[in-house]
Formats: structure tokens, sequence, C-alpha cells
């Protein structure tokens, strides 16, 4: 699985070969650092860690700066480790070496973008879990247009079920979508352009993912 670190610019839109008006995510995609490479005589498994965006020295604890010393490089703010990165590169990793997007995708590729969605705080059933409340506000119904209704029984069993849909804190989580299109790449730029929308806020970190 083969990847990059990079972070959500915003949104544009693009014209295809067809003259057709293509929504796109604009990501500021590495360039990134190996900083740990694992094998299956050591580690049980082979992957990359890889390492982006600069992080101040005087603000990064000491074991820390060690990891990323040890890389010849300075220290990084987000790290992602990726299995079995592209065969391509077996054997030609080293550490401390410099990844860019055009090392691993090309045009008209289907990635994978991996981002932390916009928190929305404490929210209600209607928000959170789409309820559709009562709708009407005849009959009494009054105060119970967004309410969650009944979430159990009195006599039996007693109690409220876990995982019942309720109230809470809603967004902030990781969110996974499949199969991006690679519309564009500028590698001087450190730039690519991925058809349709990306989790997370605008300079929010993105993984990139095939």
């Amino acid at each position: 699985m083969s990847g990059i670190i990079g972070k959500k610019i915003g949104m544009t839109s693009i014209y295809d070969a067809e003259g057709r008006s293509v929504a796109c995510t604009l990501v500021q995609a590495g360039p990134c650092v190996v900083t740990h490479i694992k094998n299956e005589e050591s580690d049980g498994y082979k992957s990359v860690q890889l390492s982006y965006d600069e992080r101040k020295e005087k603000r990064t604890p000491k074991a820390i700066k060690g990891h990323f010393d040890r890389a010849n490089t300075t220290p990084k703010r987000k790290v992602v480790e990726f299995k079995d990165f592209r065969v391509e590169f077996e054997g030609g990793i080293t550490l401390g070496q410099t990844i860019g997007v055009g090392d691993v995708f090309k045009e008209g590729e289907f990635v994978d973008a991996i981002g932390l969605s916009k928190g929305k705080g404490f929210q209600g059933v209607v928000k959170r879990h789409g309820f559709s409340g009562v709708g009407d506000a005849t009959h009494g119904q009054h105060n119970r247009l967004r309410a969650p209704g009944s979430i159990g029984a009195s006599s039996f069993p007693s109690r409220v079920f876990k995982g019942i849909r309720m109230a809470g804190r809603t967004g902030a989580s990781r969110v996974k979508v499949l199969n991006l299109k690679i519309v564009k790449i500028m590698p001087e730029e450190n730039l690519v352009l991925v058809s349709g929308s990306i989790p997370g806020a605008k300079n929010s970190y993105v993984v990139l993912e095939k």
C-alpha cells in the first residue's frame, strides 16, 4: 500500500478533455521524508514510515527528536506508516529519502483519501442521525419536533440498550473516502487535484493511499 501525506488546501474545478467542469480538491502532497523502515526480520512485516510538515525543534521532546535525527532530518508534525510500500521502491528506499507526489501517483489513478472530518460539537438526533422528528406541530406536539422519541421500555428491560442512537458529539472522526480519481499532478509545486470532496477542514492533514 503506497501513499503520501499532505494538507487539504481547498476545493476548485477543472475542465476535462470533453469540456466538462469537474469539482476537485486541491491537496499539497509532500514532500515527505522516510524516517523509519521496518522489515520482516526485525519487525515481522514490511513498512515505510513517512513524515511531513515542519515542527519547531524547541517544542519537540528529546525522544522524538532523536528519532528524526537518525533519519538526518528535522522534526516533523505528521507521521504515518504505510505497509508494503510500493513494489517499485523495493530495496531502493533509504532512511532520510525524500518522496514527492510524482514518485507515488500518476494522473488517472484512483486513490483513497483519509482525513479527520469537521467537528460539529454536541448535536441532537436530527442532525447526528438524520431523524425526521415528529414533523407536525398539531395535537399538542409543540415541543417534540426534534425530539428522539422513546428510548426504551419501563418494566422490561428497565434500562437503555447500549448503542442506541441518541444525541452526542458529532464529527471530528477518521473518515476514509474510496476511489477518488487523480485529475492532475503538479510535481514542481507538490500539488495534486483529486476529483470529489475529501473529509476535513482547510489546512487539515490528509493521507492519500492506493
